[in-house]
């Protein structure tokens, strides 16, 4: 008898623990809504996800006008957005053969500064139509011919003085052959020097592809 009451004491307290491990159940569910409104409230509007556009412009039309005069000269039309201003400068010299690409100089405005070649359409059209001015650059050489000319000038004429020419010397002054060889050993250090020049820059040097005004060959 005495174990009947022992066992049905200790039921009777398991029975306590039970209910005292399922009792406090609504009170966690309340808190964590609690914390769910709070957090909700904390954060706010939600916003909406941004709307991807795509660009509706596909063709681009470049109006070119005189910078001078403000005259229309030409209208190039169905240029994709990603073209350059190489390629309108292209289609531009198609349209007009007197003007070579080099020659072309395209700016935003008229007193602004030159567009570069590697200028995208896309990043100067607001619209599906572009205005540039444009400015001719006059006669344009490339850089390796200007540096070219800039070492083979020296070294031509360093030899047009050694060889004592009748047309820069006397004729009893160029007929002389015997010289100090110093002089034959400064020709020789002055050609190699300027032959080493030329050879650098037509295989060892990147030089731009782009131009340059012809009058600044000439300085």
């Amino acid at each position: 008898m005495f174990r009947r009451h022992k066992s049905s004491t200790l039921e009777h307290k398991k029975d306590l623990a039970i209910q005292g491990s399922v009792l406090p159940a609504p009170h966690n569910d309340m808190k964590s809504f609690f914390n769910l409104s709070q957090l909700v409230l904390t954060a706010g509007h939600l916003r909406p996800l941004p709307v991807l556009r795509h660009s509706k412009i596909t063709y681009v039309e470049v109006e070119i006008l005189d910078a001078h005069s403000k005259k229309q000269i030409c209208v190039v039309d169905k240029m994709p957005p990603s073209s350059t201003l190489l390629d309108v400068k292209h289609k531009f010299h198609k349209i007009c053969p007197q003007w070579y690409p080099s020659r072309i100089g395209l700016r935003l405005e008229r007193n602004g500064p030159y567009l570069r070649d590697s200028a995208n359409v896309k990043s100067l059209a607001a619209s599906s139509i572009i205005t540039l001015y444009f400015t001719d650059m006059g006669q344009q050489v490339s850089w390796i011919t200007v540096f070219l000319t800039e070492y083979t000038g020296p070294l031509l004429i360093y030899l047009l003085f050694y060889f004592r020419f009748s047309t820069v010397y006397d004729a009893k002054e160029s007929a002389r052959c015997l010289r100090h060889p110093v002089v034959h050993l400064a020709c020789i250090c002055h050609c190699l020097h300027y032959i080493r020049l030329l050879l650098e820059t037509l295989f060892v040097h990147k030089i731009s592809e782009g131009h340059t005004p012809l009058k600044n060959m000439i300085k």
